[in-house]
């Protein structure tokens, strides 16, 4: 059987893969440039909000692995943002080592712990494991706030960045776009595969999923392995950028909500909707605070915004375009 052809008689399929890869290819080509157009307008705003957004693309989409993929939602996996954020730190403060060295380490002892954290939170199942990720957090959270190596609930100041101060952010912006494409390419990847695949079918019903052979139990802590490594590594990086290390700045459940809320907007389960839902949420934020301030209204709109989504796209942006056939090619990357 051919493969289908459009009306130049070239297959449909593999000129589509061809321009969306030409498409963000340019887009990630002018995300490496920016930096260097110091003449744009608030050229340290745009650097930062690229910081903040490709902060949440990493975070979302590691987050997405476990529960959009294999549909465990945790609402404490900003546990490993925050102990990337001090183990970099630390080896900072006591050590001199730099948290541009260390941030690929702190992802790895993440990933570690997500193995451990794994292997006692995987044995609750639905609700149940959504609160048991909420007393791991709160746990983390007195344990920290009571260390007084790391400086308990007041925190401890970190050393400021030895950069000029025109090129203070472009360090911090590369690092975490590195991190983000990372992220997102480590979900492309494991969506193509066959565990990927294995995650999906637990998902749908992990009951079948066993009964065909499927070793649900090893996927689901893999997966909640893998999906800690760029949160730690992005918690190491924006540690450093503050400068500073509070248990307040890290282990509060709203930052484990935006990754979920970002996660639905775009669409759970897809590769391309955490970026989507990164996108919309920090724009919707950041519009909100120009027209209305720091305020709780902020709260309003993103609450609007989120309630609209599950009304008109149930599935996410992504995800119900999809399934209307509506999705552009650029973002079809499942």
């Amino acid at each position: 059987m051919t493969a289908p052809t459009d009306t130049t008689g070239v297959p449909a399929r593999p000129r589509r893969r061809s321009s969306r890869g030409v498409v963000l290819g340019v887009v990630l080509l002018v995300a490496i440039a920016l930096p260097f157009f110091r003449g744009l307008p608030a050229y340290n705003y745009v650097l930062q909000l690229g910081i903040v957004l490709f902060m949440w693309i990493a975070m979302t989409s590691s987050w997405n692995i476990v529960g959009g993929f294999a549909g465990y939602i945790s609402l404490g996996h900003n546990v490993f943002y925050g102990i990337g954020g001090y183990l970099s730190g630390l080896l900072l403060v006591y050590a001199g080592w730099s948290p541009f060295a260390t941030a690929v380490l702190a992802g790895l002892f993440c990933l570690a712990l997500g193995v451990g954290f794994g292997l006692v939170t995987f044995r609750a199942h639905g609700p149940a494991f959504i609160i048991s990720t909420i007393a791991l957090l709160l746990m983390v959270t007195i344990f920290f706030d009571n260390w007084e190596f790391v400086g308990g609930s007041n925190g401890i100041s970190m050393p400021l960045p030895p950069f000029p101060v025109e090129w203070i952010k472009v360090p911090f912006y590369y690092a975490m776009l590195v991190s983000a494409v990372g992220s997102v390419y480590l979900a492309y990847r494991i969506a193509h595969s066959k565990f990927g695949l294995g995650l999906r079918a637990l998902a749908q019903d992990e009951t079948k999923a066993e009964v065909a052979g499927i070793d649900t139990r090893r996927f689901k802590i893999a997966a909640f392995a893998l999906s800690a490594f760029f949160v730690g590594v992005v918690g190491a990086v924006w540690a450093y950028s503050l400068s500073y290390l509070r248990p307040t700045i890290f282990f509060i459940i709203g930052v484990a909500a935006n990754m979920v809320l970002m996660a639905i907007i775009g669409g759970r389960g897809t590769v391309a909707g955490p970026v989507v839902g990164a996108i919309v949420l920090i724009a919707v934020n950041e519009l909100s605070v120009v027209l209305f301030g720091a305020s709780e209204l902020n709260i309003v709109v993103t609450g609007v915004i989120l309630l609209g989504v599950l009304l008109f796209f149930p599935l996410g942006i992504v995800g119900t375009l999809r399934e209307h056939g509506k999705l552009p090619a650029i973002l079809d990357w499942d």
